[in-house]
């Protein structure tokens, strides 16, 4: 394999090197990859258009506001994600995994509401929802709950019957007066292999990635917890 590049870590010996440029190779692939597939994910055409103007609730200074779906595209923005996630109405804590995704969804929240609208979603009631992300700390974040529509169903944040809370990112555009669903993570739906995090969220979920680039990895053991001992 021809070098690379000239950087060398203090006592790094010429086996470490070589294994590690094989691997700088694969994951040169990795990036070239990611990256076609990220185009081939921005031409897709627009999928179907919203079904109705669902109405969520919103908690503002103590109050709860209605607002329709087709308000909660900030200004000059035509582009809004959508994030469901599994805290149930009659449920006493959210799920683990989704609480840790937004942990650090919170802290990114200004630089992707910059770009594009963004919201997350929650079949609980909004008080409910609202009060749990104040105890997180979760002062980014808009914060919405479908208590009183479908969208959860319609859009596979609840299986057909309610029963389960699902974790999905759905995006949707604006085309002047209409809305449409362009894309969701749709490797949830998918059987991973034996022993695989199902990794429909890995692109927006760091922790898992930084996981990755440790001896260690993910390990078929660890999985979010609530709070940490």
């Amino acid at each position: 394999m021809n070098k690379l590049h000239d950087n060398r870590f203090p006592n790094e010996n010429s086996i470490y090197r070589e294994q590690r440029d094989k691997l700088l190779g694969e994951e040169l692939k990795l990036r070239d990859k990611l990256e076609k597939v990220a185009t081939q994910r921005r031409q897709l055409p627009v999928g179907g258009e919203l079904p109705q103007d669902y109405v969520f609730d919103e908690l503002i200074g103590g109050s709860i506001v209605k607002r329709q779906f087709s308000t909660l595209f900030d200004d000059g923005k035509d582009t809004l994600l959508l994030y469901s996630f599994m805290y149930a109405e009659d449920a006493d804590k959210p799920c683990p995994a989704c609480n840790s995704l937004l942990d650090g969804l919170n802290g990114s929240a200004p630089h992707i509401r910059d770009k594009v609208s963004f919201a997350a979603i929650a079949r609980a009631p909004i008080e409910k929802f609202a009060e749990w992300g104040q105890s997180r700390g979760w002062n980014q974040l808009r914060l919405l709950s479908s208590s009183g529509n479908s969208y959860n169903r319609d859009y596979f944040g609840e299986n057909h019957d309610g029963s389960q809370q699902m974790p999905a990112m759905n995006v949707f555009k604006r085309q002047g007066e209409q809305i449409h669903h362009t894309y969701c993570t749709e490797l949830l739906f998918t059987a991973p292999a034996e022993n695989q995090h199902p990794r429909h969220a890995d692109l927006f979920w760091p922790v898992w990635n930084l996981f990755d680039l440790t001896p260690e990895g993910r390990g078929p053991d660890w999985f979010p917890k609530l709070n940490y001992d």
